[in-house]
C-alpha cells in the first residue's frame, strides 16, 4: 500500500520518480482500512528536503500511511514560506487533539543553545509530554532526541572537541530488538553534530541499540515510555552531508571533509549512499511494531495501553 501525502506536495512528484507509490485521497477513501496515522514535527529550516527524506521512508511499507506534516506554532520559518507551509503543514494547536499510530521529531539547527534558550522550547515541552497519551510510538530524532532525552531522562549533553560529521560504521549493542531486525552487525550511518550525551547520566530506564565508540551513542529505546531516540541521520539522502560541507566552504568556515563520504577524499565524485537499506530496515521494522501493536481504535491510543 502507498503513502498518502497532501496531493501537491512538492515530495510527491521526487517519490514517484523514485518507485514510491504516493496515493490519492479519493483513492484512499475507497480502501476499506484504517491507514495508520504517522505526525512528522518537521523542525529543519529545509522544510521540503526534509520532509521527502522522511516520507520516502514512511512511505516504502505494505501498509497504507497517512502522513500529517506539523510544524511548531511559535516559530516563524525564515526559510519556508507561510503560504507553503498554510498549504502542506498543521499547527501544533491543530493536532494536539488528534492521535497518531506514530510520531516522528526530526532535528533542529539549534544544536548549540542550551534548550530552554531555544524560542520554542515551552511548547516542545507540550509536544513531549502529548506524544506520551496521543502517539502510540515516537522516535526522536538528532536534537529531537536529546531535548526528549534531557527532558524525560535528565540526560546530560557536552559540546565534543570537535564535530561529528561524516559516514561513520557503528555497532550494535542492545542485543536482539525488533527494531533492528535485519540489520548488519556493523551498519554505517550518517552524523553531522556537535553534542554527544554524557554516558554516566543515562538512566536505567534507557537501552543503548546502536553505539560508536568514538563519537557516543547512536540509538536508544526507552524502557518506560514508547519512544526510540535517534541521534544520527539515517535519513539523510546522498548530498545531505556533502551540501553541509559546501555550504560552510562557501561561508568560509574552512570545514574538515566528511569523514567517509567522498571516494578516496575527491570531493568532485559524487558521494556513494551506504545507509540506504538501513534507514528503510528501521523504518520499515518501526512502522511494522506499530502496525502488529496499536489499538484499531485511535481514541483508545493512551488509554493504559
Amino acid at each position: 500500500m502507498p503513502i498518502r501525502i497532501p496531493d501537491h506536495l512538492p515530495a510527491r512528484k521526487t517519490l514517484e520518480t523514485e518507485g514510491v507509490m504516493v496515493m490519492d485521497s479519493s483513492r484512499a477513501a475507497r480502501q476499506d482500512i484504517r491507514p495508520l496515522q504517522i505526525g512528522l514535527l518537521n523542525l529543519m529550516p529545509n522544510k521540503e528536503r526534509t520532509e521527502t527524506q522522511f516520507a520516502r521512508l514512511i512511505g516504502s511499507t505494505p501498509l497504507q500511511i497517512d502522513l500529517t506534516l506539523v510544524r511548531v506554532t511559535d516559530h516563524q520559518s525564515k526559510n519556508t514560506s507561510e503560504d507553503y507551509l498554510k498549504s502542506f503543514y498543521s499547527t501544533w494547536d491543530e493536532v494536539r487533539g488528534r492521535k497518531f499510530d506514530g510520531f516522528v521529531v526530526t532535528g533542529a539547527p539549534v544544536a548549540n543553545m542550551p534548550f530552554e534558550e531555544v524560542k520554542y522550547w515551552s511548547e516542545m515541552l507540550e509536544i513531549m509530554d502529548w506524544t506520551e497519551t496521543n502517539a502510540h510510538h515516537t522516535m526522536f530524532i538528532c536534537w529531537g532526541a536529546q531535548a526528549a532525552l534531557h527532558h524525560f531522562h535528565g540526560a546530560k549533553r557536552y559540546r565534543m572537541p570537535k564535530k561529528a560529521f561524516g559516514v561513520f560504521r557503528h555497532k550494535l549493542a542492545g542485543g536482539p530488538t525488533p527494531w533492528l531486525r535485519g540489520f548488519s552487525d556493523s551498519p554505517m550511518i550518517p552524523v553531522s553534530r556537535y553534542n554527544d550525551i554524557d554516558r554516566s547520566s543515562l538512566s536505567n530506564d534507557l537501552q543503548v541499540l546502536i553505539d560508536n565508540d568514538e563519537i557516543g551513542v547512536c540509538m536508544l529505546e526507552d524502557k518506560v515510555r514508547p519512544a526510540l531516540y535517534m541521534l544520527n541521520h539515517l535519513e539523510y539522502d546522498n548530498r545531505s552531508l556533502a551540501d553541509e560541507y559546501e555550504r560552510d566552504v562557501k561561508a568560509g568556515l574552512n570545514p574538515e571533509q566528511p569523514v567517509n563520504l567522498f571516494p578516496n577524499g575527491d570531493t568532485s565524485v559524487e558521494p556513494e549512499n551506504r545507509w540506504r537499506s538501513h534507514a528503510h530496515l528501521l523504518f520499515q521494522n518501526w512502522i511494522n511494531e506499530i502496525y502488529q501493536t496499536t489499538p484499531y481504535d485511535l481514541a483508545k491510543i493512551g488509554l493504559n495501553e
